[in-house]
């Protein structure tokens, strides 16, 4: 029994370390509410998805936002409500609550190039 224990400790960590490193599954629906968040909140503005130029060229698309700033630390700004000037422009200021946030956050993070 004590032969096999080096190959159980051996399966064991390789197990491990796998389940640490595997991303989970993204939630479909989230990712659906995240992008029409997005699109009603920001998209007058911002090219919301994987591709396309911003409206207002002086507004980053989303897709490259995590090049600039951590996408967690986007999370306080929307839960209190977010209030940013643009250049000629006032961007609509929204709460969203916590599985909102969590949507758009989802969605923000499987677009990011």
């Amino acid at each position: 029994m004590l032969r096999f224990a080096p190959l159980a400790l051996a399966l064991f960590f390789l197990l491990a370390v796998g389940a640490a490193s595997a991303k989970p599954p993204r939630d479909a629906q989230a990712l659906k509410r995240g992008r029409a968040i997005a699109q009603q909140n920001c998209g007058g503005c911002h090219a919301v998805g994987a591709r396309g130029e911003s409206a207002n060229p002086k507004s980053p698309p989303f897709r490259y936002l995590a090049r600039k700033y951590p996408l967690s630390n986007l999370e306080e700004a929307l839960a209190e409500g977010i209030v940013v000037g643009h250049e000629g422009s006032e961007m609509p200021q929204f709460r969203l609550s916590a599985v909102q946030i969590e949507a758009l956050l989802a969605y923000l993070g499987s677009i990011q190039k």
